[in-house]
């Protein structure tokens, strides 16, 4: 059974699933992790070792119900094994960019819809429910591809004006129906987020969920992904088993990094885990001084999917870092959403950070590609930058995983500033990139001209009820 991390009242999956953001604010957790042997998915696929893992945390489906949805859903990926690993000496790049969006979001938003419609079956729900959602990027198009296609649902996505690539903002605006809504808001990221959290509290009456990854449903699948990399690293004999691994997480809203440390509460060898920031190191210092402090400079960085500076996930890590205390946890948030600020010193040892600004990310997309012929985008070179300071801090020899969450084609600006050729912000730039390096585009990137709708934020209230009560009228 899951509870908020504010409070004790516990639902069942199904229920959690459905609600997506807990009545008093906070966010589901369990108290109880399911314990989970690696060894016993050393044959497996991707596929059948997403059921298993999701199964053993929303125990009231079945696995052959949760099966034939993952079969289902990963239908969608360029490559059968749904991820892939590619090595440059001891880094393990985990490419995540796959799927329908070229995103990591993808692994986990094709199979959320699966489980809201087992759930709404589970509990007899008949009514459309809305997915409202924020993004800074990558979510809001990889929701739309998950929810837009199912009966029942519908769709309303925020994104900050301004605040995401022109690849990105292509993606969403092109999905366009009867049950799904896009709204670029004057704003930032924050701000679209602090809205839909406000929104859930004062619009109970509506039948809405999250696609963020907020919804714990949102965040199991990734953590499948952590389990399937070191299995792969075993396989393929490049670690012996039990040998524990590091990862490096390129990380804004702290649910990408919170799912490898949900791996690692659950059995999966895990020795350290590198939370990687941007120049919006909110985190970063986090990690180091045990304050986390939101009153700062906010930054439209050339690693846009991480300009965040609230990161909600952060909420359920400090739920059980405080040993499970949710006083303490409800206490910290109700003073970061009153103050911008709380003290809570990290407990784990096992947690590292490092922020990497924008000329640094260029830099770093540019050696990598120079080194060892491959290349990556900008929230990768965050990452592996991170991975390289790690490792001279700690002069150790030691094989780490690097998180690779976006194709290159998501921010074709970027990757070719780090070479010196000028782009403009249109998608012409995906076919320079695609010329410059002699890389097929890929299929999914053929965008129709979009038009946005733009609105502000004092005016998104309304909007967005709107929206949303005209969906589920029909």
């Amino acid at each position: 059974m899951f509870h908020s991390t504010r409070g004790t009242k516990e639902v069942s999956s199904p229920e959690a699933i459905l609600n997506g953001l807990a009545d008093d604010g906070g966010l589901y957790v369990l108290d109880f992790m399911p314990s989970v042997d690696y060894k016993d998915f050393i044959n497996d696929d991707y596929q059948t070792m997403a059921s298993k893992i999701l199964n053993a945390f929303f125990p009231e489906f079945s696995y052959s119900e949760i099966k034939a949805e993952i079969d289902e859903a990963y239908k969608s990926f360029d490559i059968k094994e749904v991820v892939d690993l590619h090595k440059c000496d001891n880094a393990y790049f985990l490419e995540l960019f796959h799927g329908p969006t070229l995103a990591f979001k993808d692994l986990a938003l094709v199979v959320l819809p699966r489980l809201m419609k087992l759930s709404k079956k589970k509990l007899g729900y008949k009514k459309n429910i809305t997915i409202l959602t924020a993004t800074s990027g990558d979510t809001g198009g990889a929701a739309l591809n998950g929810f837009t296609p199912v009966e029942g649902m519908s769709i309303v996505v925020l994104y900050p004006n301004g605040g995401v690539s022109p690849v990105q903002e292509a993606q969403m605006c092109s999905f366009k129906g009867d049950n799904a809504a896009v709204l670029a808001i004057n704003g930032n990221f924050d701000d679209c987020q602090n809205f839909v959290k406000d929104f859930f509290n004062t619009h109970k009456d509506l039948s809405i969920s999250s696609a963020n990854s907020i919804n714990i449903a949102r965040l199991v699948p990734q953590v499948v992904y952590y389990f399937y990399s070191y299995i792969h690293l075993v396989r393929t004999r490049q670690i012996k088993p039990g040998e524990e691994i590091t990862f490096c997480v390129p990380t804004g809203n702290f649910g990408n990094i919170l799912a490898g440390f949900f791996a690692k509460k659950i059995g999966l060898p895990v020795k350290n885990l590198i939370c990687a920031s941007n120049k919006n190191n909110v985190l970063t210092e986090y990690f180091l001084t045990g304050k986390y402090n939101k009153n700062r400079p906010f930054f439209k960085t050339n690693s846009p999917s991480m300009d965040i500076l609230i990161s909600s996930n952060l909420e359920r890590f400090i739920y059980y870092a405080s040993m499970n205390d949710t006083d303490k946890t409800s206490k910290l948030m109700k003073s970061l959403k009153e103050n911008g600020e709380y003290n809570f010193k990290n407990p784990y040892d096992y947690f590292y950070a490092y922020s990497t600004n924008e000329e640094d990310t260029l830099n770093v997309i540019k050696d990598v590609y120079n080194k060892y012929n491959y290349l990556i985008d900008p929230h990768t070179a965050c990452s592996y930058n991170a991975y390289s300071i790690y490792s001279k801090e700690t002069k150790n020899n030691e094989k780490v995983v690097v998180v690779s969450t976006a194709s290159p084609f998501k921010f074709p600006q970027s990757v070719l500033e780090a070479f010196g050729v000028k782009a403009d912000e249109s998608l012409e730039s995906v076919k320079v990139l695609s010329e410059k390096f002699n890389i097929e585009i890929p299929s999914v990137l053929n965008y129709p001209s979009v038009k946005r709708d733009v609105v502000e934020l004092k005016d998104a209230n309304s909007v967005v009820e709107g929206k949303i009560k005209c969906f589920q009228s029909k």
